[in-house]
C-alpha cells in the first residue's frame, strides 16, 4: 500500500474515533476541563496525530492506545458522578480562600495561588476590593467564584419592589429567509398569521434573516439589509393607552354624573381598572 495512502485511512479512522470518542464525554468548554480531562484529551490528540503519520507503528498498537485512552477516562468519569468520595480524589474540590472579606493565606497557599493571581481573578469579575467579598471560592478548574457581599451586589427589580414580566425562551420561526413551520406551531400560531404580521411592517419573508416570536406573541425581526429600518412593535403599548384612557373616563364619569349611586359604581370601576393597570403594566410596557 503507498504511504500516503495509509496515512490517509489511519487520518480518517483517527478522526472517527475522536468524533464518536468526545460524544462519551459532558460538553464543556475547554476552560471548563479539569486537568484531568484537559490531559486525557491531549493525550488522545497526540496518539491520534502521531498514530496517522508515524506508518511503522502497527495500527493496531494506536487503536489499543486509543481504546484505553477513551474507555479508562469514560470509566473514571462515570464512577466520579456516582460517587462524590471517587469524584473529589478524581478532580478535587473547591477551595474557599476569601471569608467575611478577609483573605485565607492558607488555603491560597494550598491552591497554589500567588496574591497577584488571586487579585486578577477577581478583577475579571469586576471586584477591585477584597473588603467587598463575602464569600470567594477556587474551583477545581482554577476559577474562582465569588460573592459579593449584600451592600456591593447589584440592584435587582425583587430589591426595589418592582413587578417584572417573566421572560420565556423566544422561539425561531424565520431562518435565513425561510419560515420553520414546526416551532411556529409549538406556540399557536400559522404561516397567514406571520404573513400578516410581516405585511404590517412591510417586509416580506425572503428579506428576514431572523424572526423571532416571545412568549407574548410579539414578533421580532432583523432583515439582511441593516438600512431597512423597522418599525417598533406598537400593539402593547396602544393596549396600555386604551386601559388607561379607560380609567380615565370612567373617574370623568364620576365628577360629572349627579347620581350617588352611579358617582360610586364609576369611582369602584375605576379604581378596579387602576389596579388591573398596574398588574398588567410590566407586560405592556
Amino acid at each position: 500500500m503507498p504511504g500516503w495512502l495509509e496515512i490517509v485511512l489511519r487520518s480518517s479512522a483517527g478522526i472517527i474515533v475522536v468524533l464518536f470518542g468526545a460524544k462519551l464525554f459532558v460538553r464543556k468548554a475547554i476552560g471548563e476541563l479539569s486537568y484531568f480531562e484537559f490531559i486525557v484529551a491531549a493525550a488522545v490528540a497526540i496518539i491520534v496525530g502521531i498514530g496517522s503519520v508515524a506508518i511503522s507503528i502497527p495500527p493496531g498498537h494506536v487503536a489499543i492506545a486509543l481504546f484505553l485512552w477513551v474507555f479508562i477516562p469514560y470509566i473514571i468519569g462515570s464512577l466520579s458522578v456516582k460517587s462524590k468520595t471517587f469524584r473529589n480524589v478524581i478532580g478535587g474540590k473547591g477551595i474557599p480562600i476569601i471569608k467575611d472579606g478577609k483573605v485565607l493565606e492558607d488555603n491560597i497557599r494550598k491552591g497554589r495561588y500567588t496574591t497577584d493571581e488571586l487579585l486578577s481573578k477577581l478583577r475579571t469579575k469586576d471586584v477591585f476590593r477584597v473588603a467587598d467579598v463575602e464569600f470567594a471560592v477556587l474551583e477545581p478548574n482554577g476559577a474562582v467564584n465569588v460573592l459579593l457581599k449584600k451592600d456591593y451586589q447589584p440592584l435587582t427589580p425583587k430589591d426595589m419592589q418592582i413587578q417584572v414580566a417573566p421572560i420565556k425562551q423566544p422561539e425561531t420561526v424565520i431562518m435565513d429567509g425561510k419560515i420553520l413551520d414546526e416551532p411556529l406551531a409549538t406556540i399557536g400560531f400559522n404561516r397567514r398569521w406571520l404573513e400578516h404580521e410581516l405585511d404590517k411592517i412591510g417586509v416580506a419573508i425572503e428579506n428576514v434573516y431572523i424572526g423571532q416570536i416571545d412568549s407574548y406573541g410579539e414578533l421580532t425581526i432583523d432583515v439582511f439589509d441593516d438600512q431597512i429600518e423597522i418599525p417598533e412593535p406598537v400593539e402593547k403599548p396602544l393596549l396600555f393607552a386604551s386601559i388607561k384612557k379607560c380609567q380615565a373616563d370612567l373617574e370623568v364619569f364620576s365628577m360629572q354624573t349627579d347620581s350617588e349611586q352611579a358617582k360610586n359604581m364609576y369611582q369602584r370601576c375605576a379604581k378596579e381598572m387602576d389596579e388591573v393597570m398596574k398588574k398588567l403594566k410590566p407586560l405592556l410596557r
